[in-house]
């Protein structure tokens, strides 16, 4: 069923940015569709860092969708930037595809074994894919059809024409001490970094040769890499002349009939954003200094293009528990695929939805995917209730669905951490699943698995691809005799106490009850004591019974929680392997 297309509450970052955004669309282009823009390189995984370059941009376009205003949400492919290097740790790729270095990403052959035709392609499918299933609406555009199709010689003509009034620009940073290197997550010019890096190209990283300034790099003729330098260019006849390092080749041709080429970086984006119209487009931190690629086009696209800069928030960057910062250069780095292989959609769209721009966060692969899981089970019951505060009801909406509809979800959520740990016990096989998940709840219990889905597959995915195998759970085969003999009298009574109990605890809520209730009675204390009434030392004989719980039936200190895993093991195994 749609959303009602009516704005969020109004506390959030989302609604302040579509607030700015709809009045500046008004003001530079009334009456017309708003226009927001991300831009993405398929240079190679495109991973959750680079996400947050479309979810910025996607929620603030939802939210204007939402007001009854039309939008288009535009992610360019920077398809037509070069092959800069061969990536690490890309499966299917080997030290061959270095042949491909200086070609357009499009002219690249893709991973062996894939089923697209280029490496761009390939690299931009998993993100499609990924896209449609968090609900993100866009307008794709490939700058290599941009190009070749010659969509943009008016525009290539006249930064050719206007070179000296952008050489001037550029000029006025030159001079100046380059800010340190940071690590991008926005695409950068390849061809520019190459230059700068001393490639052979006889141009620096904004196109100065030694013939002059050209904001226009050619693909060679014969080797079809961009390792060109333009020696000559004629405005009246637009003859250009490039020579070609990497094999010696040298043509002349006439670039008003030329489509083999493109704008440097920084002309380039500022050159799109006049011809789009676009309104809002953020923009990694390495675009904030001076002399940065944002920096530079908002004096380019007024001065040059006649269009206006966007408003363009800085956002931070996205981390991963326990690893360091992404590179979409390299291979092995998560990818929004990967994180939907273990979480659900409306979890990884909160993530993005909950924090300001310009606040990092770390998403998670490792344990704390659990605790995420309550925190966000937790917020959906006081957005039930009416207790959630306005900030974080506008968040679980955005991350919910869209001004389409709401996004498909698992109808009975069970904790991901229940879940996690019945997969982890069962090994996935569905009928021990559905048979310790009906027995959670007694009273309610699962007709079908689907009731738990696609949940319960994300919590089974975790567990069989992040979670080493040396965390995994094994329920002894065997009861350790030589442990059972070894208790004292505390120790075995401690054990008759939770056995005598089974029958009548069996369910989630009886079971927790029961192991914490033991100790309990075992000190004189009624089970239902709660912990403002009983000594400290209680916490520690639970503990210690815990440990014992877990040595007899994992063979462990620790372990899924003791209901959970109690449940899992079967009421006959437990009395086996506890010594009955």
């Amino acid at each position: 069923m749609p959303i009602v297309a009516q704005s969020t509450e109004t506390t959030d970052w989302v609604s302040r940015y579509a607030d700015e955004v709809i009045e500046e669309s008004e003001r530079r282009a009334p009456g017309k569709p708003v226009v927001v823009a991300s831009g993405l390189s398929p240079s190679g995984p495109i991973h959750l860092g680079n996400l947050r370059e479309v979810m910025t941009p996607h929620l603030v376009a939802d939210e204007i969708r939402r007001r009854g205003h039309e939008v288009r949400h535009l992610i360019s492919w920077d398809d037509y930037d070069r092959y800069r290097k061969v990536p690490n740790g890309v499966a299917g790729v080997d030290d061959s595809w270095g042949e491909h270095i200086g070609r357009p990403l499009t002219a690249v052959p893709a991973p062996k074994g894939s089923p697209y035709p280029s490496w761009a392609e390939h690299f931009k499918a998993a993100m499609v894919e990924a896209l449609g299933e968090l609900g993100v609406e866009f307008d794709g555009i490939s700058q290599t059809e941009q190009y070749t199709s010659g969509t943009y010689r008016e525009q290539i003509l006249h930064a050719m024409k206007h070179r000296g009034d952008i050489d001037a620009i550029l000029d006025q940073y030159r001079t100046k001490k380059a800010p340190a290197k940071k690590q991008s997550q926005k695409p950068l010019d390849e061809a520019e970094l190459e230059a700068a890096e001393g490639s052979g190209a006889a141009a620096d990283d904004d196109g100065t040769g030694s013939a002059g300034y050209f904001p226009y790099k050619p693909y060679c003729g014969d080797c079809g890499k961009d390792l060109t330098t333009v020696t000559a260019y004629d405005d009246d006849t637009t003859e250009l002349t490039y020579t070609c390092t990497a094999c010696g080749f040298s043509e002349t041709v006439r670039l008003r009939e030329f489509n083999r080429g493109k704008l440097v970086w920084k002309v380039d984006w500022p050159m799109r954003w006049a011809y789009e119209g676009v309104v809002f487009e953020p923009s990694g931190v390495d675009h904030s200094s001076p002399g940065s690629s944002f920096q530079v086009g908002g004096q380019i696209v007024g001065s040059i293009f006649g269009g206006k800069q966007p408003i363009g928030p800085m956002y931070a960057f996205v981390g991963i528990s326990g690893m360091a910062k992404m590179s979409s250069s390299k291979g092995g780095v998560p990818t929004p695929g990967d994180a939907l292989k273990i979480m659900e959609p409306q979890i990884l769209r909160w993530l993005y939805a909950r924090r300001r721009p310009n606040q990092s966060f770390k998403i998670a692969f490792d344990q704390e995917i659990q605790r995420l899981y309550d925190e966000w089970d937790k917020l959906e019951g006081k957005v039930a209730d009416g207790s959630a505060l306005p900030a974080d009801v506008a968040a679980h909406s955005r991350a919910v669905g869209t001004a389409v509809g709401e996004l498909p979800k698992t109808p009975r959520p069970m904790p991901y951490r229940t879940l996690a740990s019945v997969a982890d016990i069962t090994a996935g096989a569905e009928d021990q699943t559905l048979r310790i998940l009906s027995e959670l709840d007694p009273a309610d219990p699962l007709s079908s698995l689907d009731e738990v889905r696609p949940r319960l597959d994300r919590a089974e995915a975790w567990i069989n691809t992040q979670v080493p195998a040396d965390q995994r759970t094994v329920v002894r085969k065997e009861a350790d005799t030589e442990l059972i003999k070894s208790l004292d009298d505390q120790g075995r009574a401690s054990l008759r106490l939770l056995l005598d109990g089974l029958d009548s605890h069996w369910s989630l809520d009886g079971l927790t009850h029961l192991v914490y209730g033991v100790p309990k009675v075992q000190a004189g204390f009624s089970a239902d004591a709660t912990p403002k009434e009983l000594p400290a030392e209680i916490k520690v004989a639970q503990r210690t019974f815990f440990a014992l719980l877990y040595h007899l039936l994992v063979g462990r200190d620790t372990g899924p929680r003791l209901p959970t895993l109690l449940l899992a093991v079967g009421q006959e195994r437990v009395r086996k392997l506890l010594g009955e």
